[in-house]
């Protein structure tokens, strides 16, 4: 999780580049801030993805058009 003060700065350079021209330097600082962002919200989603189990329990075991070929059902898996 990103801290609070980086999401903060995160907004206040939003309200900031809508307001003004930012700087380079204030460029390069939102560029860093949004890219952290984005990696921990990336983490984050994928965790709670690969945590997600799906359950068909209309499956039988067997390979059927019904079955569509779940993770249970398919040999290739």
């Amino acid at each position: 999780m990103l801290s609070q003060e980086k999401m903060e700065r995160i907004n206040e350079l939003a309200r900031l580049s809508k307001a003004e021209e930012l700087s380079e330097e204030l460029k390069a600082e939102q560029d860093a801030l949004r890219e952290e962002y984005l990696t921990v919200f990336r983490n984050v989603f994928k965790s709670q993805l690969d945590g997600i189990e799906i359950v068909d329990e209309d499956c039988d075991g067997e390979m059927t058009d019904a079955c569509g070929g779940c993770t249970a059902c398919r040999s290739d898996v």
